[in-house]
Order: C-alpha cells, then sequence, then structure tokens
C-alpha cells in the first residue's frame, strides 16, 4: 500500500490531533515538502481545540448527474470537513502489470493542471489543507481534510478537482516514482517479514487479482512505462467508478456542490468487471524459505471472510477472542505467555469484495518454529471445536461494544466507516446495528461459523527463516 501526505507546517499542534489526514489504514507515509519556491504568508487559521464530533444526521446517499455514489454526514462541532474520492482502482486491477496501480496513485499529485508537485503541496500549505493519495488492494483514494470557510475550503476543492481531472504524469517524475519503488522493492528482498507476506498471498490466492504484492516485482514494474500509467487513469479514474464520501460541517446543499465539483471534468466511463470468484486451496500445504535472520517469520491460514459474509460478525468476534484482542487473546496466552516461543501472537480476517484472508501471524526463534507452529494448530483447532468459554465471549462483547462509540467520535474515523461502507455497498444503517450485531453472537454461532469458513485440511503454512539443524528439515 502507498500512502502519500501533504501537511501544513502552521497546523497548530492540538488541532492537528483532531485533524490527522483521513486515509485507510497504511504501512508508511511520505510527506512532500515544497522546496525551492517563493515564501508566502500563510492565512491565519485560528487554533481548534480537539472534540467530539456530533452527528447531527444518518447517512445520506444519492448520485452525482454522472452517476457517481455519494454519501454525506452532517457533523458539527468542528469548522471541518474530511473529503474522500474513491475508486476500484486498487492493485486487484493490475492485470498482469503488477505494480501499476500503486504507480499511478502515487503521481497523481506529482503534477496536474499549470502545477507541479511542490506548487500543489503550498496550495494546501496556504489554506491548511491536509491531501493525501493512497492506494491498496481493492481501492485508491484522494483525501481532503479542510477547515469549511469558504474561501479556504472552495481552494481546496478546486485543487483536488485538477489534481483528479488534470494529472500531468510527466516522463522524468514517473522515472522518478519508478525508481523509488524499486529502491522499496529492493530493500523488500531483504526483508523476512515481507517475503513471507509476498508467500502467503501467493499460496492462497495463486493467479487470483488477489495473489501478487501491491507494489509489484522487480520485473514487473521495471517493464511499466508511462503509457502504462495513462491508460490504466483513463481507465479507472471515472466517474461510473467513483465514490465521493463527505463528513463534516456542511450542508446537504454544500455536499451535493462539492460531490459535483470534485468530478467535474471526468468521463463518464464504466466500472471495471467483478473480480473473479476466489478459488479454495484444494490441500494443506506448507512452505519453507529459508533467509538469514535470527527468528522465523510464521503465518498460517486461508481465504476466509468476505465483506457482506452473513457469517462476518461471528467470524469477528470469535477472531477477536482467539487473536485479534492483543495481551488477552487465547494464542497469544499459549503461544507467548504459557511457553514463551514468541514476542506476540495474533490472528485476523481481512473482508474484501471476496473473501479475504484468514491469517494467524508470529515471529519465533528459528529452532522454536516447530514448537509454535505445533501450539498455533493445537490452538486453533480447539477453538474449531469447542469455541469459546462464557466468559470469554461476555468479556469481548463488552470490550467491543464498550470501545465502540470511539470508533466514530471524529470526523476521520466517521469517514473511514463510511468509505467502506459506500465501497462495498453496505447497509447504511451497519454502524446503527453494529452492537446489536455482536450482541446476538454465541457460543454456538462462533463455532459453527469458523466450522464453515476454516478447514484445518486446507491450512496454508509460510515459513521465513534460517533452518536450524533441530528443526528436523
Amino acid at each position: 500500500m502507498r500512502i502519500r501526505f501533504n501537511y501544513p507546517k502552521f497546523w497548530a499542534s492540538s488541532c492537528l490531533l483532531a485533524t490527522t489526514v483521513l486515509l485507510s489504514a497504511c504501512d508508511t507515509a511520505q510527506e512532500i515538502k515544497p522546496d525551492n519556491l517563493p515564501v508566502t504568508v500563510a492565512p491565519v487559521v485560528p487554533e481548534i481545540k480537539p472534540s467530539p464530533v456530533h452527528v447531527t444526521s444518518k447517512i445520506e446517499h444519492w448520485q452525482t448527474t454522472q452517476g457517481s455514489r455519494v454519501y454525506f454526514v452532517h457533523a458539527d462541532g468542528l469548522p471541518m470537513a474530511d473529503v474522500q474520492v474513491v475508486f476500484n482502482a486498487g492493485s486487484a486491477n493490475d492485470g498482469q502489470q503488477f505494480g501499476l496501480a500503486e504507480l499511478t496513485a502515487g503521481m497523481l499529485d506529482t503534477g496536474a493542471g499549470g502545477w507541479n508537485a511542490d506548487e500543489i503541496a503550498q496550495r494546501f500549505e496556504n489554506i491548511g489543507a491536509q491531501f493525501g493519495v493512497s492506494s491498496s488492494m481493492e481501492m485508491a483514494s484522494l483525501s481532503l481534510r479542510t477547515l469549511t470557510e469558504p474561501n479556504l475550503f472552495n481552494k481546496a476543492v478546486d485543487t483536488v478537482q485538477v489534481i483528479l481531472s488534470q494529472p500531468l504524469f510527466k516522463e522524468t517524475d514517473f522515472k522518478r516514482e519508478k525508481t523509488r519503488t524499486l529502491a522499496g522493492l529492493k530493500q523488500q528482498e531483504e526483508s523476512p517479514a515481507a517475503q513471507a507476506s509476498i508467500a502467503f498471498y501467493n499460496a492462497l490466492y495463486g493467479n487470483h487479482p488477489y495473489g501478487h504484492p501491491g507494489s509489484g516485482t522487480i520485473k514487473t514494474v521495471s517493464d511499466i512505462k508511462v503509457a502504462d500509467v495513462r491508460e490504466f487513469y483513463k481507465k479507472y479514474y471515472v466517474a461510473a467508478n467513483a465514490i465521493v464520501v463527505i463528513v463534516g460541517d456542511l450542508s446537504k446543499a454544500q455536499a451535493e456542490q462539492t460531490a459535483e465539483k470534485l468530478l467535474s471534468g471526468l468521463p463518464q466511463g464504466k466500472k471495471p468487471e467483478p473480480l473473479p470468484e476466489v478459488v479454495m486451496p484444494t490441500h494443506l500445504e506448507k512452505q519453507q524459505i529459508d533467509f538469514p535472520s535470527s527468528q522465523t517469520h510464521v503465518l498460517v491460514g486461508l481465504p476466509g471472510s468476505f465483506r457482506k459474509d452473513p457469517d462476518y460478525f461471528n467470524l469477528y468476534l470469535g477472531n477477536h477472542i482467539l487473536g485479534g484482542s492483543g495481551l488477552v487473546s487465547k494464542l497469544f496466552d499459549e503461544v507467548r505467555e504459557k511457553r514463551g516461543l514468541a514476542y506476540t501472537a495474533s490472528s485476523n480476517f481481512v473482508p474484501l469484495a471476496k473473501p479475504g484472508p484468514f491469517l494467524i501471524s508470529l515471529q519465533t526463534r528459528n529452532d522454536q518454529t516447530p514448537q509454535a507452529l505445533e501450539v498455533v494448530n493445537q490452538t486453533l483447532a480447539e477453538f474449531i471445536n469447542k469455541g469459546p468459554s462464557d466468559e470469554e465471549l461476555n468479556a469481548a462483547k463488552k470490550n467491543i461494544t464498550g470501545g465502540f462509540a470511539l470508533r466514530s467520535d471524529t470526523n476521520k474515523k466517521l469517514a473511514t466507516y463510511v468509505a467502506m461502507i459506500g465501497f462495498y455497498e453496505m447497509p447504511l444503517d451497519y454502524l446503527d446495528t453494529f452492537q446489536k450485531n455482536v450482541e446476538k453472537v454465541t457460543k454456538s454461532s462462533i463455532a459453527e461459523a469458523f466450522r464453515r469458513r476454516v478447514n484445518l485440511n486446507l491450512l496454508q503454512t509460510v515459513t521465513v527463516g534460517k533452518v536450524s539443524a533441530s528443526s528436523g528439515k
């Protein structure tokens, strides 16, 4: 996943806590800093004390004149708005040109209209706005956080509109981005964690669009030309393939005008074809990759759940007990607390449009890998067969529902949920019914869901580390 940030230097630290740029979960973040530009005087931005967002209406949904979907929540309390323009343009659309989606997204703000990257960054900095571009497996997103004072807000929206509709994709900028990507891929070759992840996704998905690394490979990225980036942009960055998410202190009329403005200049285009179905592995398989490291990285799993999965809440709550709750999870207790085999051990379901991975991950000393794997498999098998205890289930429900309010108490957090709801076309009352759905989960429903989704005979295991003599391999 690639993320790029533009931050205003003059933003007060107390305000920054309440105005972090809205982006998806990411691995790294890069800041663009304008160099060698004329000195400009930034407008005076009033200090805004962090405070809870007050949501005064539900999620409103409509379509623009070009058919793009819009999701809007009026939230007062701060004179700000978070805006996302999201496209179904992630790495799953790379075809055989692995890394193309990330390169395209990464180049959007390297030059647009009559501006270069430094001038774009300066425009946002001058008005106290934050802007980011991100790319993940299924989506690409342009994100804006800005004050809603008309002059500042309009300039921010105008700038995003130009970036979106008039990217330059200059050859010089492309070469620089490509060189940076290739350098990152070269570094990945020296990372056992990266190698484990690449091998794991390939083991689960093979030739499916989920099976390759989003950043591509050295070979595929080396073959990409700037013309390929332009063609990818023309195909996927179109109105029919866009959704707009707006959360903030705006009226519906203002939100309607903003959505229309942001997408003006984009051709109608069409949505991409749905992704192919995920084919489950046919048998259990273990893959050991020899790597000169003192610890072995272990990943165990298989394709698991999808966004509209009727088993979602059973799997979500069950995973919280199994390995998703950190220090109090069953995996952490068995692997770390009782046996000291790893610093940490966790599990997760990653729901996507199609079944995303269920994975268990840990790092352990090379010679302890067989024992750690045995404990993981035994713990997972017992959980699937027996399900959680009454105490574990009640504690998990209290933990999840008790902290739920904190998940959407700022524009940023709320917009993140709304973007997910919009992209996957989830019910608009998803947040309203979330806690009720959690409360409905039972011990038996968790066990049944895990038995349906986690077939122990199909688990894929990837270990990356130095093979020790005691491992028996």
